[in-house]
């Protein structure tokens, strides 16, 4: 039976006839090359948070706090890291988190298609963003047989919201992803500095420049052909706020699983079960919307036990390696968001590039569980994890 793992031993013996990896297996180096491979423009808008990034910061560095003990004499020889989710079997707890400009980070300017591809062979289920340089169906159809869910920045216009839900759902999206938190951008210096806001130069709308709805918006015409009035009119449907009472409308518009994400109180959590949501999906939007919080996290324990099992807990922020997502696993998460990895990958070498941090990922994850006597998610659940406050 194979195992995520034994890409450490394709590695090493591909090396014996001289063969090196052309891409790195670490985030730091992986990280680096990305910087000398992206233009700056979107170099900063990948990499920069709010504030003075204190947050972001945070969201990667508090994984060290937390430790796991492992457990010998065990048979771990063989690991299972499936799960089920949404009714899908899938054969990992990793997904690709929604990343607004991902269209535009490989070489092609076509990212979000090559995110899919790398889904599609290696399994892990992309979070397709509204924010797309690339139709939603046209991503969903890259991704092939392995599963994918949308993610939704609600529209203020609620016929165009509806049109994006409807088209998510007719292409075979199996969720839909709804983002709270971005109904206004937080405060960015590294993008305010040199004035630099993708979509308002034209980039990662064509979601909204093929959807029927906003093409009526536009009068009729289309958006090539008066670019400047098509983006005032994104500009003024983008961002709806979105408050309790609007969940009966949006359970109304889809018979897909409803996951609210950005829920880091346990109180938001227990309501959110409450008005309906079939999913939590626990992150602070990797420290780019709001600085001066906590951790994501270190807010993972607390909404998950708020939650008790009665929708899948889903979680991003501040992943960068197969341990994090072992970690975040142990602390609740039933599914794990990778974010800025997977986006490095695309910079560096497109669909493949983004299937290779992926695995390495996945490795990494699979040799822990192996080497601490966890062969199931489930032992990791039951292992936890306890603050070193180091």
């Amino acid at each position: 039976m194979p195992h995520y793992g034994d890409l450490q031993t394709q590695i090493y013996g591909a090396g014996l006839s001289g063969v090196l990896p052309t891409l790195p297996v670490d985030f730091a180096t992986l990280e680096r090359r990305a910087q000398a491979a992206l233009p700056p423009h979107i170099l900063t808008y990948v990499q920069g948070g709010c504030g003075d990034e204190y947050t972001q910061d945070q969201n990667a560095s508090a994984f060290r706090h937390w430790g796991m003990v492992p457990r010998m004499m065990v048979d771990a020889t063989h690991r299972d890291l499936s799960i089920d989710l949404f009714g899908l079997k899938l054969p990992s707890p990793v997904f690709m988190a929604p990343i607004g400009v991902t269209g535009m980070m490989s070489q092609d300017q076509h990212g979000d298609i090559h995110a899919a591809q790398a889904s599609a062979t290696t399994g892990v289920p992309l979070t397709a963003s509204t924010l797309s340089n690339d139709p939603l169906e046209n991503v969903k159809a890259a991704c092939r047989d392995t599963p994918a869910f949308f993610q939704l920045y609600t529209p203020r216009d609620k016929e165009l919201a509806e049109s994006l839900v409807g088209r998510a759902e007719a292409a075979g999206y199996k969720a839909i992803v709804v983002t709270l938190d971005t109904w206004v951008t937080g405060w960015r210096p590294r993008d305010l500095n040199t004035s630099n806001f993708p979509q308002l130069r034209g980039h990662v709308l064509q979601n909204y420049f093929s959807d029927p709805r906003f093409r009526a918006m536009l009068g009729g015409k289309a958006p090539e052909d008066d670019l400047r009035a098509a983006i005032g009119t994104w500009g003024a449907t983008f961002g709806k706020v979105l408050t309790w009472s609007d969940m009966p409308w949006l359970k109304s518009i889809t018979k897909l699983p409803i996951v609210l994400k950005g829920i880091c109180h346990p109180d938001d959590a227990r309501r959110a079960i409450d008005s309906g949501a079939d999913g939590i999906y626990v992150s602070n939007h990797g420290g780019r919307q709001a600085n001066g919080g906590i951790a994501a996290i270190d807010m993972l324990p607390a909404v998950a036990a708020a939650v008790k099992g009665a929708v899948p807990v889903l979680f991003d922020s501040g992943i960068r390696s197969g341990s994090d997502v072992v970690k975040a696993i142990a602390l609740g998460a039933d599914a794990v968001g990778i974010g800025r990895p997977y986006s490095y990958g695309l910079a560096l070498g497109g669909a493949a590039g983004c299937a290779h941090v992926l695995r390495c990922i996945l490795a990494e994850a699979d040799l822990l569980m192996a080497v601490n006597g966890w062969p199931t998610l489930d032992a990791v659940r039951s292992a936890g994890a306890s603050r070193t406050d180091r």
